[in-house]
């Protein structure tokens, strides 16, 4: 949808390149900065579809396609919720190397204004910067956000039908 919002979040992480592009990256693990959601797709590659997938893997709650994918400075994907009926945004992530370490810049584009998927957008941004950062700098996520992953996954059993894995294959485009 274009001309709709934009986010830009940034932070400095001390650690190499490869290891922050890595965990945005990483497939079939959990990746503790995207909410402890585990990465599926059939490619990073463009036109690749994604899914980010609870730990259990019955549940998907952001579908994707791969727009550019260039390691380890940049990784290009639509994004959707499965929960909300808003049209995708794009969300760009670029690593650059810095004095100290990399600048991880993740920019959310095209939000779909005054939606619910803008607002989410808006509010993991930052957290989704600061938990990379403790994981890559300390190994694992602060103890809130480790307390927020069990909730997670104790809330997990009253996620909408709508956004169960069986719904969303990888081989539907979307």
């Amino acid at each position: 949808m274009a001309g709709g919002e934009k986010a830009i979040f940034r932070v400095i992480i001390r650690g190499s390149i490869d290891s922050v592009w890595r965990e945005i990256t990483k497939i079939g693990e959990l990746q503790k900065c995207m909410f402890n959601m585990r990465l599926e797709t059939d490619g990073l590659k463009p036109g690749g579809q994604i899914r980010m997938r609870s730990p259990s893997g019955k549940y998907t709650a952001i579908v994707g396609e791969v727009l550019e994918f260039q390691p380890p400075h940049r990784y290009v994907h639509t994004f959707r919720f499965t929960q909300f009926d808003d049209p995708p945004c794009t969300v760009i992530h670029e690593l650059k190397e810095v004095d100290g370490g990399v600048e991880y810049t993740l920019t959310h584009e095209n939000l779909p204004d005054g939606t619910k998927t803008a607002k989410q957008m808006n509010q993991g941004g930052p957290m989704i910067c600061s938990t990379l950062k403790a994981v890559i700098e300390r190994g694992r996520p602060s103890f809130g956000v480790r307390l927020l992953h069990v909730l997670f996954k104790v809330l997990e059993p009253l996620t909408p039908g709508k956004c169960r894995s069986e719904n969303w294959p990888l081989e539907n485009k979307v």
